[in-house]
């Protein structure tokens, strides 16, 4: 599994603005929290999705072809790290 946070530079008042992502061997989205201004986090996995985030339909591109983008800057973290975000989210839907 790999984790990251990518952050997407753009002023649309409805989309987030920051997007964590578990992503399996093969490329495949397991896990995704979406944050929003305001601090509002969406999330989905394989069996839930909350608000308008699903998971990305076919395998995620790497980190390098994502920050080939000129509106996101993504970053690797750490399960940890997910996992914390995870559970914000999981606390607020709750």
């Amino acid at each position: 599994m790999r984790y990251q946070e990518v952050r997407w530079l753009h002023e649309l008042v409805d989309e987030p603005v920051v997007l964590y992502s578990e992503v399996d061997d093969e490329g495949v989205e397991r896990r995704k929290v979406e944050g929003f201004r305001g601090g509002r986090l969406d999330l989905a996995d394989e069996v839930r999705e909350t608000g308008s985030t699903t998971l990305s339909e076919g395998p995620m591109p790497p980190l390098d072809a994502i920050n080939a983008q000129v509106e996101f800057e993504g970053r690797p973290i750490t399960k940890e790290e997910f996992e914390a975000v995870w559970r914000r989210a999981w606390r607020r839907i709750g």
